[in-house]
């Protein structure tokens, strides 16, 4: 009887107006029950993507060994600014631009990313805390979720779905022209090329298995038996929209690789392995 007298006590000390403490919550002092290490994927996740964010942010402003003929690193792809030569393949129209080419290019890429809706769990846990984990009290005493500034941002996610199309269209188009040689001639393969095919594969099922991606093809669709073709792509996008979490790692995983790749190569550091 006392036990339990002492815990009703402790849960009437949680304060009313704290955010795990509102009167819509489960009124626990204990940041979670969970007994297992529901920590370690909230850690991973940050260190994980730190480094990537370090390491692209060096890229970005480098503005150097991004291109080594035929390859095009994809951080710098497409290269309108001032490029090196053979690098720029669609013109230079911010040649003026005073800082690092990527820069103008990699914010449609970044700003997809950043308001995916993996991503946006991913961050939130590891970065924010909001929550760490299922279970687990987030340690902010508000929460207004997505509609204040600058969270209410993230609602221009399907028109960065729409930019990030356009880029892996030339990403694509960056790896048929991985397969000339430095003269220009078709039969060429090298290791890079076969890098660049992976990696545009991966950000492919990756733009595809987007949530916006599933609901340009098959939103606002009343009757699917009106629309065949429209039924059969959001079926399709609907299966890879299941695995969208692990293309958003793996995609992330190889544009990073491919950009070290070039990154090599440009300065000198190995020749590229050919095939053929």
């Amino acid at each position: 009887m006392a036990s339990t007298d002492a815990r009703q006590s402790k849960v009437q000390s949680v304060p009313s107006s704290a955010g795990v403490g509102g009167p819509t919550r489960a009124r626990i002092n204990a940041k979670t029950l969970r007994t297992d290490r529901w920590w370690l994927t909230p850690l991973a996740t940050f260190l994980v993507f730190f480094a990537f964010i370090v390491y692209a942010t060096f890229r970005a402003f480098y503005g150097h060994d991004y291109y080594s003929a035929p390859y095009l690193s994809p951080f710098y792809s497409p290269c309108l600014g001032d490029c090196v030569g053979g690098a720029s393949d669609f013109g230079r129209p911010f040649q003026a631009f005073p800082l690092s080419a990527a820069l103008i290019v990699l914010i449609f890429p970044l700003g997809f990313r950043l308001t995916c809706y993996y991503y946006r769990k991913a961050y939130y846990r590891a970065f924010w805390l909001s929550p760490p984990a299922c279970a687990v009290a987030e340690p902010h005493q508000k929460y207004s979720g997505e509609t204040r500034f600058p969270l209410i941002l993230q609602n221009v996610h399907r028109y960065f779905w729409y930019a990030a199309v356009v880029v892996g269209v030339v990403l694509t188009y960056d790896v048929v022209l991985a397969f000339r040689n430095e003269q220009d001639e078709w039969g060429h393969m090298g290791l890079g090329t076969l890098l660049m095919l992976v990696n545009v594969v991966l950000i492919w099922l990756y733009t595809l298995s987007c949530h916006s991606c599933r609901h340009a093809v098959g939103g606002r669709l009343r009757h699917f038996s009106k629309h065949p073709v429209r039924y059969k792509m959001w079926t399709f996008v609907s299966k890879l929209n299941t695995r969208h979490a692990q293309f958003a790692w793996y995609s992330l995983f190889s544009v990073a690789l491919v950009d070290l790749y070039i990154y090599l190569l440009a300065a000198n550091v190995f020749d590229d392995p050919r095939f053929f």
